[in-house]
């Protein structure tokens, strides 16, 4: 069987959406490259710029991520100076993280470049289609996995 010949895993959730995953992150880095950032890292500069100044714990929440995975996406975002992480005043215990003005200033610049890939997303998806997966995938995204499983 060659490369071309095999078949794709459609009746797979997990496979067609890391499929599809793997090509719109593709996608969107593209365009984000002339930032020199990934895709992941502006997702997580907007984060931290919504987030005023959130705890790493709720951003790993909100990302879906474990605070490992989390602060390996951080470190080359903290070497180039767009992000610093600091002790929550309160309760020292708690390490929080906030834009620079570099960092603010290169999440602008990003912004723009998204905006290009989410119109064209858009043009070529559908206005409508995509806002109803997102919504789909947020509705996924908020399952309780563990709980549905053993209900059944």
């Amino acid at each position: 069987m060659t490369q071309a010949s095999l078949p794709t895993l459609s009746l797979c959730n997990n496979a067609t959406l890391r499929r599809a995953a793997r090509k719109l992150g593709r996608f969107y880095d593209d365009i984000l490259a002339p930032s020199g950032l990934k895709g992941t890292q502006y997702g997580l500069l907007y984060q931290i710029h919504v987030g005023d100044e959130p705890a790493m714990g709720a951003i790993a929440e909100a990302l879906i991520l474990d605070l490992s995975a989390l602060g390996h996406t951080l470190k080359p975002l903290v070497r180039d100076g767009y992000v610093e992480t600091f002790a929550d005043k309160d309760d020292r215990r708690i390490k929080r993280v906030r834009l620079t003005a570099q960092g603010r200033a290169k999440l602008e610049e990003a912004t723009k470049l998204w905006s290009t890939a989410q119109g064209r997303f858009e043009t070529v998806v559908g206005k409508e289609q995509a806002a109803n997966l997102r919504s789909a995938l947020d509705n996924i995204a908020e399952l309780d996995f563990e709980t549905s499983a053993t209900a059944s």
